[in-house]
């Protein structure tokens, strides 16, 4: 099975990069260089490939490489999930971020219905041990991979419910201001709660039918307090404690992300650090699978320093499954001697910084 890829790629004055150009022939791709040589900047580029602030959520102004702040430019020819697509995405100095999809302008929606990327970056090690923020995030981002419209129905829940807020925190009382926002809030709660289920139930029978050297991780979701048959109503008998609050209290925004390590009945929270890193790791490789089983692609991934923790037997697993699902993956480690085992089923390329600028070499 042949897996989504990007072909081309070329980034200009992004991050460290004043102008790269890479060229991909759809195998895993292995980028080691010295730390803050630039090599998750290729990364968060490829990211950037997929609805969303990418990898690390950063603003457009801050993606601009400095000391220019000329703007900055991310140019790609993609095999999509129906053929081939030439993406052009940045923003010039002091502008907002703009999209092109084969020369047309879009919405990033759109690159969520061509093409699927999936991630794991250091900074998510702490996922099972930090706030729920984190991990609805990590759950929302792995929903979306399976349904592109669960960003649609999450922007909608989130606009009516900042403007509910406002309302709270205005102190404003007549039910009439209340009623439309929370029945949008209510509409938007179904479909976010139902695309969420439907996608812990898909990551679950990904990982039953698999055979993998990761930890399968049991998922669920946790409510803070009784999930309302009738998130409407429910908000409407709350209005009382929530202006005393000043925000909403309850709805899809306050849910959790349960995880517990299957085979030792243990929370994730409870596991050690390597424990946690693999269960992350079987995670995306789960999805991946369903992905790749869904869809008949399989996604891109992009692993940030993944073989840093992993000994070199699980090191090795993870490339063999990697390859088995024909994923175009994009590695990164500060040694070569860390992909050692994938040979020549991968692509290399060394990243220096020099000067300040970042240089790149097959």
């Amino acid at each position: 099975m042949s897996g989504l890829a990007i072909t081309s790629l070329q980034l200009s004055h992004f991050r460290s990069h004043r102008l790269t150009r890479m060229a991909f022939d759809g195998r895993p791709v292995a980028i080691f260089g010295p730390n803050g040589a630039g090599k998750t900047n290729v990364l968060e580029a490829v990211s950037l490939l997929s609805p969303g602030r990418g990898l690390r959520r950063a603003g457009a102004e801050d993606l601009a490489r400095k000391p220019e702040h000329l703007g900055w430019k991310i140019v790609a020819e993609m095999n999509g999930l129906a053929g081939a697509h030439h993406v052009e995405t940045g923003a010039d100095a002091g502008e907002t971020r703009f999209l092109r999809i084969d020369g047309k302008a879009s919405t990033q929606a759109m690159l969520g219905r061509i093409a699927r990327v999936l991630w794991l970056v250091p900074a998510m090690d702490r996922l099972w041990i930090e706030a729920a923020e984190g991990r609805r995030r990590f759950l929302d981002r792995m929903t979306l991979s399976f349904q592109p419209d669960h960003g649609d129905a999450v922007l909608a829940y989130e606009k009516a419910m900042r403007d509910r807020n406002r309302l709270l925190r205005d102190q404003v009382s007549d039910p009439h201001w209340y009623g439309a926002l929370e029945s949008r809030m209510a509409e938007a709660a179904t479909v976010i709660s139902n695309n969420r289920l439907a996608a812990i139930a898909r990551l679950m029978r990904a990982q039953d039918d698999a055979e993998t050297a990761f930890p399968k991780a049991g998922l669920r979701i946790e409510h803070p307090e009784e999930e309302p048959a009738d998130l409407a109503l429910a908000l409407a008998e709350f209005r009382r404690r929530d202006l005393a609050a000043g925000r909403t209290l309850l709805g899809p925004h306050r849910v959790d992300l349960g995880a517990t390590f299957a085979a030792k009945g243990v929370p994730a929270a409870q596991c050690s650090t390597g424990e946690q890193k693999a269960l992350l790791i079987s995670l995306i490789l789960a999805n991946a699978r369903a992905l790749a089983a869904d869809l008949g692609r399989a996604p891109i991934l992009l692993m940030d320093e993944v073989a840093a923790h992993l000994d070199a037997d699980r090191r090795a697993a993870l490339y063999d499954e990697i390859c088995a699902l024909g994923a175009q993956a994009l590695m990164t480690g500060t040694e070569p001697g860390l992909f050692d085992s994938l040979g020549e089923r991968a692509q290399s390329f060394a990243v220096v910084e020099e000067g300040g600028v970042s240089r790149v070499m097959p």
